[in-house]
């Protein structure tokens, strides 16, 4: 064993050199640097007016269509719909809770106008609803049901990948920032 653990020493090339002069205070340098650089720091009033707006668009769209349900339940007509529907819905919760995390001043615009055209799909599923309630088990009602499901899902998406691409270049510069 002893001799293996001369061989490596012997073998082997050590940096047992001092360091260049000044690298002691280029060190301290870039230590108070980084301790004196301005963290990004949340902003709780905006995070608040977000989540109280959430809060009320939430209830009113509660309230809007609790009192436009006209108590039909569409188990009653077709218990794969429903099936499907309770999956499309929590889906699209998912979407709208990750798409709340990119709420700002910035995005606001961009959010609210694919929010407008996820209300126009409701009201264009309100029609399906009712047609499947008039005309029952109909395989066009149905279709163009789950296909307002996907579209309203694919405006997320593309919402999310747009969200997304608007903070990378900052979230670049931050790293770029932080490597010099």
């Amino acid at each position: 064993m002893k001799d293996r653990l001369d061989d490596f020493f012997l073998n082997n090339d050590f940096d047992v050199n001092e360091p260049h002069s000044g690298h002691e205070d280029r060190f301290l340098r870039k230590l108070n640097h980084t301790q004196t650089k301005p963290k990004h720091k949340i902003s709780w009033k905006w995070m608040s007016v977000a989540a109280s707006l959430l809060f009320l668009v939430s209830f009113y769209l509660g309230k809007y269509h609790s009192s436009h349900d006209d108590g039909f339940n569409i188990e009653e007509v077709s218990p794969e719909m429903a099936e499907t529907q309770s999956f499309f819905i929590s889906t699209i919760n998912q979407e709208l809770k990750e798409v709340e995390k990119y709420r700002n001043i910035e995005t606001e615009t961009i959010i609210e106008d694919a929010l407008d055209q996820i209300e126009e799909l409701e009201d264009q599923f309100r029609i399906f609803k009712k047609d499947l309630k008039n005309i029952g088990n109909e395989r066009q009602v149905i279709h163009g049901m789950i296909n307002n499901y996907q579209q309203r899902l694919q405006i997320l998406e593309n919402l999310l990948f747009q969200l997304e691409n608007s903070n990378k270049p900052l979230e670049q510069n931050i790293e770029i920032d932080e490597f010099i």
